[in-house]
């Protein structure tokens, strides 16, 4: 890993109700999205927060998957978790553009709270490290996000 050290965070206290919680994964990589989703699953749990999981094909789906469930409604925020990993051809660049900005259009459009959780990396390795139960777990990181979005919109009435 790094030698930057990730820093420690404290698991925001949600007023209300528990958050709902819906994970879009894109499990490719399953052990590597698994290890995002414990780690998700740990920072949430601390929140008291209930979470949903689903599966869709890849990280391409994500972003139609996401627009699909907040279409649905009845979930207070959402995680996005896959990971890229690069080869040798121009399809990682590609298809992780189009998920960044596909994600980027509807957080913008709707203000929905969203973790994004999308590795996009050289190395299995990297994606491994980027999932290990540490402070470096992306999962984590992005449901940390999450729950600081949950908070900014029930603090601003925007809460579904």
């Amino acid at each position: 890993m790094s030698t930057i050290d990730a820093p420690e965070r404290a698991t925001p206290a949600i007023p209300g109700p528990p958050p709902r919680i819906l994970l879009i994964q894109a499990p490719y990589y399953e052990n590597v999205v698994s290890g995002m989703r414990r780690g998700a699953e740990r920072v949430l749990g601390e929140a008291g927060a209930t979470l949903e999981v689903v599966d869709v094909a890849g990280a391409f789906e994500l972003p139609a998957a996401l627009r699909m469930a907040i279409r649905h409604g009845g979930w207070d925020g959402f995680l996005l978790h896959g990971c890229v990993v690069k080869g040798e051809t121009d399809h990682y660049q590609f298809i992780c553009e189009a998920v960044c900005q596909g994600v980027m259009d509807i957080s913008g459009e709707t203000g929905v709270p969203l973790g994004f959780g999308l590795l996009t990396v050289e190395t299995l390795a990297q994606a491994e490290a980027r999932s290990a139960e540490d402070r470096h777990n992306k999962g984590g990181e992005a449901a940390h996000a999450l729950l600081g979005q949950i908070l900014l919109a029930r603090r601003w009435g925007a809460a579904r």
